[in-house]
């Protein structure tokens, strides 16, 4: 190649480079989840957040990143004025990582959705983190699914409770794989009395029984802002069932979505719910796979479904018939179709709202 020739290719690379560059200062959206960025590769991605001033999401699933990095990252969000949302999932960080996050929580004040779910965090971490959005204004969604908590005392639940009542801006909490029990429930009920603004509350795969639904089912009978109750793979049993029916079908307008799924509830329960949303205009989505369907249970929402209550997008059942009797077939929808799911809290007209509650909804950031 002659002289003037590399001259060229190196000025085109150079222009290329510097192009590259301005597009790295304008990214609003980064998403390395399911890489090996580890510790290493969160030092690097600390010192993008400091001086990046255009980045909006930022998604770190599963990376193997540990406590260092975590504190890597957790600092630099100190004075980062931008990032909105940050997912920091599946990562091990553990109570010491988390308790940088939970430090950052109490300066940071632009970060609005945060998913540390699956990251080992413990005691500590959640009372820390519980004492943070006491005061922070600008979180609205944060994700503490499956801790690692080696106690009965349910002392997480009673701090996260005890937050709820001073936080007026926090709209959705994830606290799925809690060991939450009906002590625990009864508790955040407590609180949920005092707090007018949490639109969806993620209680699955705890150990809540019918004893601690009768508190929900008297919330749900005063509350009017939860529209999004997730109780999968509870054990509420029938007597859950209706105590959640009575308050959406006599009393309670605002709820829009309910899962129920493997709660080891039969015909009675079941039923109750069906019969909530012939008077209930609001309840539009409603998932029960994984519980004891009869022939009531079938007939009931074969007729849900085919007179227009119950759309086939808004529940995981669909009626079919065999010999003149009617059966329910699984359906692949769900309030959480995979188990970092979580939709917008945006919407702003009814369609939307609704649009969003189904699992094929996508939030804006995703």
């Amino acid at each position: 190649m002659c002289r003037s020739a590399k001259t060229w290719a190196n000025l085109k690379t150079l222009s290329l480079l510097v192009c590259f560059k301005k597009l790295i200062k304008m990214m609003k959206c980064l998403d390395l989840r399911y890489n090996v960025l580890t510790d290493a590769g969160a030092k690097t991605m600390a010192t993008f957040l400091q001086e990046n001033s255009s980045l909006r999401y930022l998604n770190l699933m599963f990376n193997n990143i540990g406590t260092s990095g975590a504190e890597l990252i957790a600092k630099a969000l100190h004075g980062n004025e931008t990032l909105l949302h940050m997912r920091m999932t599946g990562n091990k960080i553990g109570d010491k990582g988390g308790m940088f996050f939970a430090s950052m929580l109490q300066i940071n004040s632009t970060l609005d959705k945060l998913d540390l779910g699956d990251c080992d965090i413990g005691v500590q971490c959640l009372i820390a983190i519980a004492s943070a959005l006491n005061q922070n204004k600008s979180v609205k969604a944060i994700n503490l699914n499956r801790p690692l908590l080696f106690t009965q005392q349910e002392e997480t639940t009673v701090h996260l409770a005890l937050m709820l009542k001073n936080n007026s801006s926090l709209v959705e909490l994830h606290l799925c794989k809690h060991e939450m029990k009906n002590f625990g429930l009864e508790r955040l009920c407590e609180a949920l009395y005092e707090n007018s603004s949490l639109r969806y509350l993620d209680l699955a795969c705890n150990k809540i029984t019918s004893d601690g639904v009768k508190f929900l089912g008297k919330l749900l009978k005063w509350n009017q802002t939860l529209q999004i109750l997730d109780l999968n793979a509870n054990r509420i049993e029938d007597d859950g069932a209706i105590y959640l029916s009575e308050a959406l079908a006599l009393y309670n307008r605002t709820l829009q979505a309910l899962s129920v799924v493997s709660n080891n509830i039969s015909g009675k329960g079941l039923v109750a719910l069906s019969d909530a949303m012939k008077t209930n205009a609001e309840l539009s989505h409603i998932y029960i796979w994984g519980n004891k369907f009869d022939e009531a249970t079938c007939m009931a929402f074969s007729e849900l479904i085919q007179m227009g209550r119950l759309k086939l997008h808004c529940t995981d059942v669909e009626p079919y018939e065999v010999d003149g009797h009617v059966y329910l077939a699984e359906l692949s929808h769900g309030l959480k179709k995979h188990y970092y799911w979580t939709p917008s809290y945006w919407a702003v007209t009814k369609e939307d709202a609704n649009a969003s509650l189904a699992i094929a909804a996508v939030s804006e950031y995703f």
